[in-house]
């Protein structure tokens, strides 16, 4: 089972909330990898495949990494580097994927940030017939950002299957306050869970506790 994890921009809590998903649903006993395709910025050792194992212990993946913190294509392009094609990214995928296992796919920044010139996540969703899980900032401006990805999403005939509150705070204003009730009516997409701020910085047991008391759903089928 295939499942694709999006933002709705750069830096809303992407890595943390498949980080949750991914012990969430280690808990409920299924078998989870998680492939995070293109890297940039990080140096070896570092990522958000790297914070994903460390916060959950499941087996991550990567493809391939590009030097500087920019869209994958930019960063590829600025180093002389070539992306892998869509269906060599897909063939990589559907090989991690086990029949009776969980397998999460982490995007890089928003759902139509471009992977290579020729594809985004968006794309990659659709060549694998995955529902999407679209994380989303939650304070003043989230509504407007939420509502177009998943809009986006849907109009290229990806399902989006769930939301997650990529970092609630501890005293959220009013602003966030009215956007946990809204983003499901203006997206029409259920709100799974709201990732408490800080919550990167947790052991991995910590961190599976936070996870299994958010009650995220079973995977989406």
């Amino acid at each position: 089972m295939i499942i694709v994890v999006t933002g709705t921009n750069t830096d809303v809590g992407k890595t943390i909330a498949t980080a949750a998903l991914a012990a969430a649903w280690q808990d409920a006993g299924f078998s989870v990898r998680v492939a995070k395709p293109l890297q940039t910025g990080e140096p070896e050792g570092l990522g958000d495949a790297n914070t994903v194992a460390r916060l959950t212990g499941v087996r991550t993946h990567e493809l391939a990494r590009f030097p500087e913190p920019l869209a994958p294509n930019l960063s590829a392009r600025r180093a002389g580097m070539q992306v892998p094609p869509l269906k060599e990214v897909c063939e990589w995928i559907r090989d991690l994927d086990t029949e009776h296992g969980v397998t999460l796919v982490e995007g890089a920044g928003g759902l139509l940030v471009r992977l290579a010139d020729e594809y985004t996540v968006a794309d990659i969703a659709a060549e694998l017939r995955a529902p999407l899980v679209v994380v989303t900032s939650l304070e003043l401006g989230s509504l407007n950002a939420a509502e177009l990805t998943v809009r986006e999403a849907q109009r290229r005939g990806v399902r989006v299957a769930g939301l997650i509150g990529g970092s609630l705070p501890a005293d959220p204003d009013l602003a966030t306050q009215l956007n946990l009730e809204e983003l499901p009516v203006v997206t029409g997409v259920e709100l799974w869970a709201n990732i408490p701020a800080g919550a990167g910085a947790l052991s991995q047991e910590e961190f599976a506790e936070m996870a299994h008391a958010l009650g995220i759903p079973t995977p989406p089928r």
